[in-house]
């Protein structure tokens, strides 16, 4: 039979699961767009920037489970302007396709439109990348594709497909069908005994999990009220433990944890680690110590004794090795315990307490003060509510002050860091999971970057709220530019005008100015955003107050200076702060 490229990527994708694909049509991607048009099962997602479509496919992948983000972009600009989601999703660890179009490869020409390498250009921000030169290659290599895009540590693989293929019809002998990839292999039952004994000698072991363990919460859970272990996350490991749960203890253990983490992991002698790498966000700039009994479980070996020699190492899924685990322990007489009430878990909650008391206790001068702002956030948001996080000093704030109770529902760019995530990543969360509430929370620096697609949220009547964090400047910056240099350079915003933006978009708006103002404009948002309208919301926040994250993460990066250096950085604060 003879096929068009174009039709068989169509019936790869239909074969897969893909329910979206995001883009924006090109020459070298319209017989791609047509054929997508035909499709029953698949709807192409019209975007504003390419750039919003590779942050709006993470976020599908992120929260979806039937689903994988999947990108049609034309070649070249398309992929420069996707690279930033692409390269979130690769440090990320987080599965992504990505459908381009290629130049014509029967020709003969140089300098063609759209002409690069993108294999090349893709090395770096992908697993892998192909380039189809034959019709009968184009399903088995996009089923190659997803496979290792969702296999062992996941993230984002590149499909070039030349415009001429996509045209012309080639002979294909057979339409192979999708098998899905097969279940986890169990891990090491060495390794699992190993790790038992270490945790039952241990005097204070203690558990940290990442990303990596966000479908293995029901077992962590289960572990840490068999131990009595104290949890730490890492900042997208917020979503993998719940912060209601009496022993977790908060995001990060080292100088720029919260007092909580930082007093209950404080003498830890046996340190178990799943799905988490010892990234520079999550440590606090390296900022932490781990005890010499180290275990780490992790899907992907190459994070192994990358940054912290580990004693035990289990290559496997988090889930499953922590299952058997906990099927190990209870062999050797340890049983389940519903709840944790001991006297650990007091200290926990009373360390929590004090921190929220000392943030309720600031005066934020007539701004809003962000702990009761978050704190009435939690209280008006159901449990299964999904918030999109973006970079700035929100980030840390959100963090540090909103408790994350259901799994996997809290998605955040981390180790590659790029602003503008939030807006785009609660569009495609909401387009994946209609029946739950998605907010996000950015700064107005982020916001500005990719705002304008609150146009197609708008006119596909997507129930979302934008807390927009306004203060005029990029205040995590800043604040990092003022300790030590008393200045902050290149950091001012300038007045933006959100509601003219909302006015723009078709988004509803609603300003939230004080404390005074924040239940009832919550209450608003939320309201407006049922009658399916995305809504932004102008928070006056109160950024004076510096995050426990913050604080930690300068004295960490300082004490690395020579002593000469530092003098002189705290010589040259004062000086500035006297003169002005």
């Amino acid at each position: 039979m003879k096929k068009t490229a174009a039709w068989l990527a169509v019936y790869a994708l239909e074969q897969i699961g893909v329910k979206w694909t995001l883009g924006i049509p090109g020459v070298h991607t319209t017989e791609l767009y047509d054929e997508l048009n035909n499709s029953p099962v698949i709807t192409p997602v019209l975007v504003t920037h390419e750039g919003c479509a590779s942050f709006m496919a993470d976020a599908i992948s992120r929260t979806a489970a039937d689903t994988i983000g999947t990108l049609v972009i034309v070649p070249a600009a398309g992929l420069t302007h996707a690279a930033s989601g692409i390269g979130e999703a690769k440090l990320a660890g987080v599965p992504m396709l990505i459908l381009s179009g290629g130049i014509r490869t029967d020709l003969g020409k140089r300098y063609q439109l759209h002409e690069i390498d993108q294999l090349a250009l893709a090395r770096e921000i992908t697993k892998a990348a192909f380039r189809v030169l034959r019709h009968e290659d184009v399903v088995p290599t996009i089923f190659e594709a997803c496979r290792i895009a969702t296999s062992g540590e996941p993230g984002p693989v590149l499909v070039e497909l030349p415009v001429n293929l996509q045209l012309i019809p080639g002979e294909v002998d057979e339409l192979p069908r999708w098998s899905p990839r097969p279940p986890p292999s169990p891990a090491a039952p060495e390794a699992i005994r190993a790790t038992a004994d270490l945790l039952l000698a241990a005097k204070k072991p203690a558990l940290y999990v990442g990303w990596g363990a966000r479908h293995a919460t029901a077992e962590s859970v289960a572990l840490a009220n068999m131990l009595q272990l104290p949890v730490a996350t890492t900042l997208q490991g917020l979503a993998s433990f719940p912060a209601d749960h009496p022993l977790h203890a908060g995001f990060g253990f080292g100088a720029s944890a919260v007092p909580a983490a930082r007093n209950a992991f404080k003498d830890c002698d046996c340190l178990l680690v799943a799905g988490a790498r010892f990234a520079e966000i999550a440590t606090g700039s390296f900022g932490i110590e781990v005890p010499e009994n180290l275990i780490h479980i992790d899907i992907n070996p190459a994070v192994f004794d990358a940054n912290y020699p580990a004693r035990i190492k289990v290559e496997a899924d988090a889930r499953v090795a922590l299952d058997a685990l906990r099927e190990e322990l209870q062999k050797r007489g340890k049983q389940p315990v519903p709840q944790a009430d001991g006297a650990l878990a007091q200290a926990i909650a009373r360390d929590k307490q004090a921190y929220r008391a000392a943030w309720f206790g600031h005066d934020s001068r007539g701004r809003v003060n962000p702990a009761r702002f978050f704190d009435e956030l939690r209280r008006q948001s159901p449990d299964e509510v999904i918030a999109a996080v973006d970079d700035g000093n929100h980030t840390y704030l959100t963090a540090e002050l909103f408790p994350v109770h259901a799994g996997g529902r809290l998605i955040v760019p981390t180790d590659f860091n790029a602003m503008g995530y939030a807006v785009p990543a609660a569009i495609g969360a909401r387009l994946a999971n209609p029946e739950h509430e998605v907010f996000a929370i950015v700064g107005d620096g982020a916001f500005m970057m990719t705002c304008m697609e609150l146009v197609n949220a708008a006119a596909r009547k997507l129930a979302i709220v934008i807390y927009v964090f306004s203060d005029g400047e990029l205040a995590q910056i800043g604040q990092a530019q003022e300790i030590p240099y008393n200045r902050k350079p290149c950091t001012q915003l300038g007045n933006v005008n959100l509601e003219g933006i909302a006015l723009a978009t078709g988004a509803a708006y609603v300003r939230l100015p004080n404390d005074a103002a924040i239940a009832s404009s919550i209450a608003a948002a939320r309201e407006l955003a049922a009658g399916g309208h995305p809504v932004i919301v102008d928070v006056a926040i109160d950024y004076s107050k510096r995050t426990a994250f913050t604080v930690g993460l300068l004295k960490t990066n300082l004490k690395r200076f020579p002593l000469r250096q530092r003098v002189r950085m705290v010589t040259r604060a004062v000086k500035r702060r006297i003169t002005g």
